[in-house]
């Protein structure tokens, strides 16, 4: 089976998020299924510089008005197309807003082309690539599957995976008109309450939707986590799949990470404290036996991070540190640096994200704190089980299906891989903190979480195969 997917991201080529992770990991595990993959992303500058030799495919000399070359290339594995259209991507800020964190004003051009693009290789404007079906992510790649339905083609089966529901893509609906669709198709698919939304125009024309975890699957269809979208995704609730997340086993991987100051695995956790301390050293902390949290994060109020500076007094009062990697609202950058200043060597900070750190911080941490108020799936709290780093999560999406919280029954059944909390108040997050520094005292079950923590099969092979069931499903419905 031959599959188109369209992302905005593409790890290891340009990264915001987990999108770029999964999108990175997928096409690699359906291999395994007789399933090739090429996936579309845009030429941003960091993607143009890191690929070799790129081979010219095809030429748009009016896409949507503008002149775009598609490339060829294979990178780490994956196959890929690359739109290059300097008018577009060429950027000096990041892939959505410039360097000020402003949203690029023609961010509705930008991912339009890089939909119609999807749009006409399902269409077989690549002799050498005609797929079966096609996969799009987010709002960003949303508009495929719409201008799939509306040319003039024969029908392929696609599927929308929802990352985030909360990113919907709206924009004024003055531009439909530049969009090239007929007139009907705002009225049946794109207007939103006055506006454009890209990520409703894929959830009303993809043949299937899905979502990164069961729960969440479960979530979007309430008033509390839909966004806006839970009528439209009730109705579609037969197409509705949730499939949880995986990760890149070998590229996170304790044994053979080279970015770790020790290597070690299950049968070897005591290599791992060579890790905890370059972390404190890193971060400036203090040097103890106390237990050692850590945050890496965008820090916003979705990720639950408005909260961790109202308890920051307790982790210091408890004897336990506190290391934070991230960047994301202002006033929580700022209270968590003040709180990083007060308590030094018992709280360090380093703004920003740096890939290599958080793996580092994975490795080294005893802890890491998942307080989200809504979370699709998550990919940090995996990335910590993979690496006996215990994961204290909100009991939420993707986080509730992946962690086992360690209540009397699953720590007796010795199945306990972390700990859960709800709601996501100051409160029980303090209660959560509290309980998780008793389960520390006690070395013994601490291990024992630790060894079954890294022992869960977070790697993308059971994913996958639903994955590819689904395709399979789709695409013989479609024949």
């Amino acid at each position: 089976m031959k599959v188109l997917s369209v992302a905005s991201e593409l790890y290891p080529l340009i990264k915001t998020g987990g999108l770029a992770d999964v999108a990175g990991a997928l096409p690699l595990a359906l291999g395994a299924h007789a399933i090739e993959t090429k996936t579309l992303i845009p030429g941003y500058p960091a993607v143009m510089k890191a690929i070799k030799r790129p081979k010219k495919v095809h030429q748009f000399d009016n896409l949507l008005g503008e002149h775009v070359t598609m490339l060829e290339v294979k990178h780490d594995g994956l196959d890929i197309l690359v739109l290059d259209c300097p008018a577009l991507y060429e950027r000096s800020g990041g892939p959505y807003v410039d360097g000020n964190a402003r949203d690029y004003p023609d961010n509705w051009k930008r991912f339009a082309v890089l939909s119609k693009a999807g749009a006409e290789i399902a269409a077989g404007i690549l002799p050498d690539f005609v797929p079966d079906l096609v996969h799009v992510h987010d709002w960003q790649g949303a508009l495929t599957p719409v201008y799939m339905r509306y040319a003039e083609v024969p029908e392929k089966p696609s599927l929308m995976t929802i990352h985030n529901i909360a990113f919907q893509g709206q924009f004024f609906a003055e531009l439909f008109p530049y969009l090239e669709l007929p007139p009907h198709a705002y009225t049946e698919a794109l207007e939103y309450y006055g506006t454009l939304s890209y990520l409703k125009s894929g959830l009303v024309t993809a043949h299937a939707v899905s979502t990164v975890s069961p729960s969440y699957a479960e979530e979007i269809l309430t008033h509390e986590f839909g966004m806006g979208l839970e009528g439209l995704i009730a109705g579609r609730s037969d197409d509705l799949y949730g499939i949880v997340n995986g990760i890149d086993a070998e590229v996170w991987n304790p044994a053979s990470d080279d970015l770790l100051a020790s290597n070690y695995s299950a049968t070897t956790l005591k290599k791992r404290p060579a890790n905890k301390a370059a972390l404190v050293k890193r971060f400036g902390l203090d040097s103890d036996d106390g237990p050692l949290f850590c945050v890496i994060s965008r820090l916003t109020w979705q990720k639950g991070l408005d909260l961790l500076s109202e308890i920051i007094d307790e982790f210091v009062d408890a004897g336990a540190r506190l290391a934070i990697l991230g960047s994301g609202d202002s006033a929580i950058e700022a209270s968590l640096q003040a709180a990083a200043s007060q308590h030094r060597g018992r709280v360090g900070m380093v703004l920003g994200y740096d890939e290599k750190l958080s793996h580092l911080m994975q490795a080294g941490a005893d802890v890491i704190l998942v307080p989200s108020r809504f979370e699709p799936c998550g990919l940090t709290q995996l990335y910590a089980l993979r690496y006996g780093c215990i994961p204290l999560v909100a009991r939420t999406g993707g986080l509730a299906d992946t962690v086992i919280d360690a209540n009397e029954a699953a720590i007796s059944a010795g199945v306990a891989t972390g700990i859960q909390f709800a709601p996501v108040t100051a409160d029980a997050l303090r209660r959560a903190v509290r309980r998780t520094i008793r389960l520390y005292e006690d070395q013994k079950l601490w291990s024992q979480m630790q060894k079954q923590g890294m022992k869960s099969d977070v790697s993308w092979d059971r994913s996958a195969a639903l994955y590819a069931d689904l395709y399979q499903r789709l695409v013989s419905k479609g024949q």
